[in-house]
């Protein structure tokens, strides 16, 4: 069989090996992923907070300070505004539980979390829950949502104004959920099927005396190096845009505006 025919027959095998499977008692693979991701960032915060020094020393350290203040600083206080820092906390939670599932992801043998939908649903879940509780917190749920209808509208326009926007607001739960879901699942077959063909043309080169399949294997390694690149930039990128979204979703439903 040549390396084509074989990678063809490969890659549904490869498909099937990030659907769900239940591990036991109906956890599936991805769901003790998902607490394994939780342990870390736990453990990343708990000894990160017990090294910080007024002249700091050490690098993680000083990594992990450096994507606080760029959590608070960046999403918190310069898009939240007025009042930003009592999200702050939430906002860090979030931004690195995904940015640590999402590299996690990357290590060969690891799965992602944030590659099933029904984690990203969850993670959507609790960003929406929670900028509505601060938005009828700060408004009153009566006056939250009539917010919904800018003020000024003629009076025809406030019932087809108000649904659109009702519309508009539960789509955000939608989007934060597809959107991280589906850069991650779309990145990380991207990074299988290129591994997979480095791996079968290689292996064909060798088994069947093929010179060509042999060296026809290094373009795909060098196209999974370089995929491998990128994606480390999409972990750190969806993280960013997720919580980002959450502090623009936040800002939106506290302003008074």
């Amino acid at each position: 069989m040549d390396a084509l025919s074989t990678l063809s027959a490969e890659v549904p095998h490869l498909q099937a090996s990030f659907d769900p499977t239940v591990v036991f008692g109906g956890v599936t693979q991805y769901i003790v992923w998902m607490v394994i991701c939780w342990i870390i960032t736990c453990a990343i915060v708990l000894v990160v907070a017990k090294k910080l020094t007024l002249i700091p020393t050490n690098k993680f350290v000083n990594t992990v300070e450096y994507g606080y203040q760029f959590v608070r600083n960046d999403m918190g206080e310069g898009i939240i505004g007025h009042g930003f820092k009592k999200h702050v906390p939430f906002l860090a939670t979030m931004f690195f539980f995904i940015l640590v599932s999402n590299f996690v992801g990357l290590i060969p043998g690891c799965k992602t979390p944030t590659g099933t939908i029904s984690v990203t649903w969850a993670l959507a879940t609790i960003s929406f829950v929670y900028f509505n509780f601060w938005g009828i917190k700060a408004k009153g749920g009566l006056a939250y949502l009539k917010s919904f209808a800018p003020s000024g509208l003629p009076t025809v326009m406030v019932p087809v104004i108000w649904f659109l926007e009702l519309i508009s607001t539960v789509i955000r739960w939608l989007t934060l959920a597809v959107r991280l879901y589906g850069n991650m699942f779309a990145g990380h077959m991207v990074l299988g099927i290129f591994a997979l063909a480095s791996s079968v043309f290689l292996t064909v080169g060798i088994q069947a005396l093929d010179p060509i399949s042999g060296v026809l294997s290094l373009p795909w390694f060098i196209l999974l190096i370089a995929m491998y690149a990128l994606e480390t930039l999409v972990a750190f990128l969806q993280a960013y845009v997720f919580t980002v979204l959450s502090a623009v979703y936040v800002q939106i439903a506290t302003s008074a505006h």
